[in-house]
């Protein structure tokens, strides 16, 4: 067995509290210092990410989100806790590019572990962490360990969009007590949604 032992220190990756107030609903909200973990081995030893448990602001602990560009795929696993997995897929321009705030279809899905999630090209995603514990997941997301820009390669995560927007078209509240979806005021037009049977506010005190 030959392993690239060279490659180990870039295995560990975080999401800080600092980065993520980029998408946050309440960016002035108090969170942990770190909301997230990855253990990055990409298609061939998959991808490990840990969310802390908790709420921002009453927003539950997310992902920053991505969209995926060009020839780029994913399937998840739900190894343990429970959550929210939201996908949109985004309008285009009539040079095919994509439009920040304006979607094309919303969807919301509620995971617990054993499910089993794809992500399929051109659409975005990110995983809320709903539950009390840990939420865990592992990826096949295929990983830049050559640190080139990510945006010339054939098939790459899009942040920016994310960010953009400040997170994806509605955001996950903790709301009488369970899972609520709110609508992000920065998006223009949301044409189709599927909410999964989560319950859906106008406004969130």
């Amino acid at each position: 067995m030959k392993i690239n032992f060279s490659l180990v220190s870039n295995h560990y990756a975080t999401r800080t509290h600092e980065k993520m107030q980029e998408v946050l609903m309440d960016p002035k909200g108090v969170g942990p210092v770190v909301h997230y973990y990855m253990i990055r081995g990409g298609r061939d030893q998959r991808n490990i990410t840990v969310w802390e448990p908790g709420t921002i602001s009453g927003e539950y602990i997310k992902a920053y989100g991505h969209y995926h560009v060009g020839n780029l795929d994913e399937n998840y696993w739900i190894v343990f806790g429970q959550g929210v997995a939201l996908t949109q897929k985004l309008m285009v321009d009539k040079g095919g590019k994509m439009i920040a705030d304006q979607v094309e279809e919303f969807k919301a899905t509620v995971v617990k572990q054993g499910d089993h999630l794809y992500m399929p090209q051109g659409h975005g995603h990110l995983l809320v962490n709903t539950g009390t514990t840990y939420f865990v997941t592992a990826d096949d997301s295929p990983v830049n360990f050559e640190k080139k820009d990510e945006a010339s390669l054939p098939g790459h995560a899009d942040y920016e969009l994310v960010k953009q927007t400040r997170g994806f078209a509605y955001y996950v509240v903790e709301h009488e007590g369970k899972p609520t979806l709110i609508k992000n005021p920065l998006f223009k037009e949301v044409r189709k949604t599927d909410f999964g049977g989560l319950p859906v506010i106008e406004k969130f005190l």
